[in-house]
């Protein structure tokens, strides 16, 4: 290497991002070799000396993409951690062995994190919540640079364009249009309009303590009561029970079949009697 990366912690977007930009700019990129060895690395043997050395390597990445994000009045340093974040996120979950370039994994981590910052600090209120409004926000504010307000056919082409329906986007054109309210009345309110200010009347009466405490310790059981049960059964049944239902990646009952030799049919037959001694156990 011809630029030794420094520790993670002395890298901040935040301080000085022009000296932030040129540090990582000079730390050279990966070859393929180079990067399947560290991920191979990180991924069989959990070795978190490659994973920085994955993440440091693709920081200039991460400033690519969170300049074409510009547009949305927040810092660039805000934009380039948030993304930082994404990536860090894809460098754990990265597979060596799927035959992709990390960088074409951690797109969409390092967008989806930028994504969401944008989305919870652009407005005070949450402009966009769905799948559709997210498609639009990121998209319609591109066609507003070129359009007025929208005519039905060119919602209409938009909404074609997008696949979203086209309520969405007269509904979405007008969120962005629309202006954030002060939260508390301001200084110069007499009393006949203070009282028009959300503060009075978005109030959140929903919460209890007593409730919030039930409802943790009902979980903490829950969770006690599932470890005692799955112990009560023989080691195929736990591991079919975990495989199809406490994994991350649900096993299919065919993988299942494969792996034990036996019929999918029969796998089923397992797992509906395992599910059965299952909440016996916890209900007793």
């Amino acid at each position: 290497m011809g630029t030794s990366l420094q520790p993670v912690h002395t890298l901040s977007p935040g301080a000085d991002l022009n000296a932030y930009i040129q540090t990582v700019s000079s730390f050279e990129v990966l070859s393929a070799e180079e990067e399947k060895r560290l991920a191979e690395d990180l991924y069989y043997r959990e070795d978190l000396e490659a994973a920085r050395h994955l993440v440091m390597s693709h920081l200039r990445f991460v400033v690519h993409i969170a300049r074409s994000y510009s547009g949305y009045g927040l810092n660039q340093g805000d934009l380039i951690q948030e993304g930082n974040v994404g990536l860090m996120k894809a460098v754990k979950r990265f597979n060596p062995e799927k035959g992709v370039r990390l960088v074409s994994f951690a797109v969409h981590w390092i967008k989806a994190e930028i994504h969401e910052f944008i989305l919870r600090n652009w407005r005070i209120v949450k402009i966009a919540t769905t799948k559709a409004q997210r498609k639009l926000f990121f998209n319609l504010r591109g066609q507003k640079k070129k359009l007025a307000w929208l005519t039905n056919a060119e919602a209409k082409a938009v909404a074609k364009d997008l696949n979203v329906d086209v309520n969405h986007v007269h509904e979405m054109e007008g969120r962005l249009a629309a202006h954030d309210a002060a939260f508390d009345a301001g200084a110069d309110d007499d009393d006949d309009n203070a009282w028009q200010a959300p503060a009075h009347y978005l109030e959140d009466r929903s919460f209890d303590p007593a409730a919030q405490l039930e409802r943790d310790n009902w979980q903490e059981t829950s969770v006690s009561s599932l470890g005692v049960a799955l112990e009560h059964l023989d080691e195929r049944s736990r591991d079919i029970i975990r495989a199809r239902w406490l994994s991350e990646g649900k096993a299919t009952l065919h993988e299942l079949a494969d792996k034990y030799g036996v019929s999918a049919e029969r796998i089923r037959q397992l797992e509906k009697n395992a599910m059965k001694k299952v909440r016996a156990a916890m209900e007793a």
